[in-house]
């Protein structure tokens, strides 16, 4: 892994013409700067991405980061899930906002099309060759321009376990599907429901999905399945289906049943694992390694209390699933492309780390400022993947389809999980969906 930037500071044209960077206060909490800023004095900065609660409270010390630094003030606005819509309807009223933390690639890709996205800048994009691989960098580009920073990172091929629960089971950490579904039914045994599952969310269902396809079929179907080059009606996703019916077809195996699954949403699912002593409402929680940030909500400690294990192999190999958050510039203030630069860099990835439920894809940011040993591992495993991962694959689909509550992949796999022996029907439905999303796609 590559060590953290040298701490002098780096010289860099920029939107102000030339006049000096701020350093950090002394109390940032930052360390030294590797990248310098311009003064900003006056301009302001409207961002908006999904966060709220912990994961609000964690950005807004980045962005207050950038305002000390520069002299800029940053307006954060938290928005639903359909980024895409909010920015229309922002554009159209003639306010769009300066910065969108768009979390699909088919967004960026919709962004571009319809001329809301700029191209990121000189300073921005020397920051992303220096810190980032060329697999982070491609997936920030559209047709060979560079539009998109990732700035948080995910690794979604994780399953947390209450380790109480575990050792009253007396189970291990699985490697394989079957072998997870055997530690499942002893868990279940020992009077502990084994999956927390947030189905009110229909995104986690698609990640569970995603994990058993990759491993079962490869990464080749995996890239025709995102696409749209195979049909959804494909044996593959048969197979998978199949596959992932063996849990969702178990009410005794998920906390609440499948009902009860449908009414949880994410943050619930965690906290339930991890709430309740000797008795939590389920053993294990499948999720990213932002399931920390939900885990520091409750008095479980990571490391201890709460662990992680890679979903286990369903095929010959174990997934690597990735998702990821990219900041887009959608004005030309030099405000904007200077925060666009100070989010390529890992003074920024920095601040979040430190305060936990963050992985960076920055291979320059110290390791050290992760806040335990689990996540310092997981981000570790994250930069040592280099270009060997794939990416959220519902992410990489048109928002409608693939990123839309209520809607398309969303709404088909919360019916499977109501119903998983209907799988043709899951199937046509899937693939009705998808052919329309992506009949509207240039």
């Amino acid at each position: 892994m590559a060590a953290v930037c040298a701490l002098a500071l780096a010289g860099c044209g920029d939107g102000d013409g030339g006049k000096g960077g701020a350093e950090p206060d002394k109390d940032a909490g930052t360390g030294a700067a590797t990248v310098q800023l311009p003064r900003l004095d006056g301009q302001k900065v409207q961002v908006v991405a999904v966060w709220t609660g912990p994961e609000q409270q964690a950005f807004t010390k980045v962005l207050d980061e950038f305002e000390k630094r520069t002299g800029a003030e940053v307006a954060y606005v938290p928005t639903q899930d359909a980024m895409l819509n909010y920015i229309g309807t922002k554009i159209a009223g003639g306010a769009p906002p300066d910065v969108a933390m768009l979390q699909q690639v088919g967004a960026l890709e919709q962004a571009v099309e319809r001329k809301w996205a700029k191209p990121a800048g000189a300073e921005a994009k020397a920051q992303l060759a220096k810190n980032y691989s060329k697999g982070w960098q491609d997936l920030g580009a559209v047709d060979g321009t560079q539009y998109g920073v990732y700035f948080k990172a995910a690794n979604k091929s994780l399953i947390w376990y209450n380790t109480a629960v575990f050792e009253n089971a007396g189970v291990s950490e699985p490697k394989t599907w079957k072998e997870l579904l055997s530690t499942a039914e002893t868990v279940s045994a020992s009077g502990v429901t084994p999956f927390s599952i947030g189905g009110a969310d229909g995104w986690t269902l698609t990640d569970w999905f995603e994990n058993v396809y990759l491993s079962q079929a490869g990464p080749e179907k995996y890239d025709q399945l995102a696409e749209h080059e195979i049909p959804w009606t494909d044996p593959s996703v048969t197979r998978a289906l199949t596959t992932l019916a063996e849990v969702f077809g178990r009410p005794n195996l998920i906390a609440g049943g499948a009902a009860g699954a449908l009414q949880t949403e994410f943050p619930a699912s965690v906290t339930q694992t991890f709430t309740g002593g000797d008795a939590p409402k389920a053993g294990m929680v499948f999720e990213g390694d932002f399931v920390s940030i939900n885990i520091a909500q409750t008095e479980a400690e990571i490391g201890t209390d709460a662990k992680a294990f890679p979903f286990p192999a369903v095929g010959s190999e174990p997934p690597v699933v990735t998702g990821g958050d990219v900041a887009v510039a959608l004005t030309d203030k030099p405000a904007t492309q200077a925060l666009l630069t100070f989010l390529a860099s890992p003074d920024a990835a920095s601040v979040w780390a430190a305060e936990g439920g963050f992985i960076s894809p920055n291979k320059s940011m110290d390791p050290a400022v992760y806040p335990n040993d689990v996540q310092r591992d997981i981000g570790k495993a994250l930069i040592a993947a280099g270009d060997d991962f794939r990416f959220d694959m519902s992410d990489q689909m048109p928002q409608s389809f693939g990123g839309t509550p209520g809607k398309g992949e969303w709404k088909a796999l919360q019916d499977f999980l109501k119903n998983p022996k209907d799988i043709a029907g899951t199937q046509a439905r899937l693939e009705a969906d998808a052919a329309k999303a992506y009949k509207g796609k240039s």
